[in-house]
């Protein structure tokens, strides 16, 4: 008999119809959908599929007592209930490095639209006003890249940097040992150093507005800020005054604290681009992260080390 998963997060028919070829699938994007799904079925449930803006409860967890496996479709796990989890001795795997360089795409075509001005040229051009009555917009090469988190994504990013000939520098919880980069004991001093600073750290509680007035001033006036991480991260009042009162030059962000409500506060903003937390979404980086799921769930039924546990 298959092993039967609840899928709590939007997922194709065809990707579907890819796991319910090898588990029982019952399907509850929604929060209604998912009580309801709890409730029918929490008794035969083994593992869940979720992602980090989701997640799953501790109180979700106990109404499942079959319940063997947790694994999150992308990097983030912030909304799951990893204590609850663990007391239970339930496996935890997440989806890490399976979309780094969709989200490194993101990231570098967030920055260049920033630094380019794309967002205001393409009104101004929409509108009839030609190069001859807009101010120039600023270059991206040379300028020094600032890395708030150097893992998967980070590295991916660094290899587009170097096409534009930045410099790299970065702040983690600890410098890692094989890196050729500059590495800064606080974010403060990072932001200080250099030009352009991408966020790339997972979120949760202890990430929670590590980006405030204080980094945000640190930045500067040329600064650029680019989130493709974790709405949390960035204070978003914090950053609205920043932007207002020109303290960083401009900031572009796929992730923000009110998703999937757009953030009110900043959307009158001409010098801040926004997208709708799409940096890891492309049919590769799905297929990737959907093969990374089925590999680490099969190892769990298999009895076998996990690919990429939490």
């Amino acid at each position: 008999m298959k092993p039967h998963l609840l899928i709590l997060n939007p997922l194709s028919e065809s990707s579907l119809a890819r796991i319910a070829e090898h588990y029982r699938v019952t399907h509850a994007p929604g929060a209604e959908a998912r009580e309801m799904a709890i409730a029918a079925h929490g008794d035969s449930v083994q593992a869940v599929l979720t992602i980090g803006t989701i997640g799953l409860t501790g109180e979700e967890i106990a109404r499942l007592p079959l319940l063997g496996f947790i694994g999150t479709l992308g990097v983030g796990y912030e909304k799951v209930d990893l204590d609850a989890a663990r007391a239970r001795g339930i496996a935890l795997s997440n989806g890490a490095g399976s979309n780094a360089s969709c989200v490194a795409d993101h990231a570098m075509a967030l920055l260049l639209a920033a630094i380019r001005d794309v967002r205001r040229l393409d009104n101004a051009c929409r509108a009839g006003i030609w190069r001859d009555a807009l101010p120039m917009t600023d270059g991206v090469n040379g300028k020094r890249l600032g890395i708030l988190g150097l893992g998967a994504i980070g590295e991916q990013l660094v290899r587009r940097a170097a096409a534009f000939d930045m410099p790299v520098g970065y702040h983690n919880r600890s410098p890692k040992a094989d890196s050729p980069h500059r590495y800064f004991a606080s974010v403060l001093e990072l932001a200080q150093w250099c030009d352009c600073l991408v966020i790339a750290i997972p979120g949760g509680a202890t990430t929670h507005h590590l980006i405030g007035a204080d980094v945000l001033d640190a930045l500067g006036p040329r600064g650029y800020l680019v989130n493709v991480a974790r709405g949390s991260v960035v204070d978003t009042a914090a950053l609205g005054v920043a932007l207002r009162e020109k303290r960083i030059r401009a900031a572009a962000l796929d992730v923000y604290e009110s998703e999937p409500l757009p953030p009110a506060e900043l959307l009158d903003l001409d010098n801040l681009t926004i997208t709708p937390h799409v940096g890891g979404n492309s049919p590769q980086a799905l297929e990737q992260s959907l093969s990374q799921f089925l590999d680490n769930i099969g190892r769990h039924f298999r009895g076998e080390r996990l690919l990429t546990p939490i």
